[in-house]
This record gives C-alpha cells, sequence and structure tokens, in this order.
C-alpha cells in the first residue's frame, strides 16, 4: 500500500468517525489507525528478526527467489522472501545482491525501496 493511500484512509476514517458519531467515533478511527500501525511494525519487526538469524547475503535457493520476486515489490517483501538481508553491491543504483550454496546469485535493483529490477546469475558450470 503506498504511502498516500494510507494517509488518505486515516483521514478519511477521522472524518467518517467525527461526523459518523462524534467523539466516540473519532476514538474509534484513532484506535483503529493505531491499530494498523502496530500490526505494520510487528510485520517488520518479525521480518528483521528471521533475517537477523542468518548470514547477510545467503539464501536457500537463488532460482526459486528469481521465480518470486516481481517488479515493485517492496524490499522488505523481498528481505522475507530470502530470510536474510542482502549483501549491499557499489555502485550508481541501490542493489543487493543473495547467493545460495550452489554459487548462484540474485542481482535486486531498487528504487526508492522498492523492486525495479534483478537478474539471476548462474555459476559456471565446469566442462565434462
Amino acid at each position: 500500500m503506498t504511502t498516500v493511500i494510507a494517509w488518505v484512509l486515516a483521514v478519511a476514517a477521522l472524518v467518517a468517525g467525527w461526523f459518523g458519531y462524534g467523539w466516540p467515533g473519532l476514538a474509534l478511527a484513532v484506535t483503529c489507525i493505531v491499530f494498523w500501525m502496530l500490526m505494520q511494525f510487528n510485520r517488520t519487526l518479525r521480518a528483521m528478526k528471521r533475517a537477523a538469524e542468518r548470514p547477510v547475503g545467503t539464501v536457500d535457493n537463488a532460482v526459486m527467489l528469481h521465480a518470486r520476486l516481481s517488479p515493485g515489490m517492496p524490499l522488505l517483501s523481498v528481505v522475507t522472501l530470502a530470510r536474510s538481508l542482502g549483501k549491499t553491491l557499489d555502485g550508481p543504483e541501490e542493489a543487493y545482491e543473495w547467493q545460495d550454496g550452489a554459487g548462484d546469485r540474485v542481482v535486486v535493483r531498487c528504487a526508492r525501496g522498492r523492486c525495479t529490477g534483478w537478474e539471476l546469475l548462474r555459476r559456471p558450470q565446469a566442462p565434462d
């Protein structure tokens, strides 16, 4: 959910609560907004706690992570899928890398906290 939509919904809840029920409606709207914010905060903390339990830049299967990515996905969702924080790459754009045990890597490019592109870099196969 974008920030603008969240703020519009919060203001709409406050206005509807006030005009519908007065002070009790306003109190209910504020309570609902605070509850929603606590749920988002809890979701973020849970994702970060899981990510902290694994080494930075590791993933179980890079190919599966690559298959589950989509444009516009928030970086928090990518961290939740990978279950670890990405290794920051140097460069002009915001980019993170995850590598699995087989040597395959996924590089995710982001802008303003949203996934803009990604690529799967396979480990070179040894000739037979």
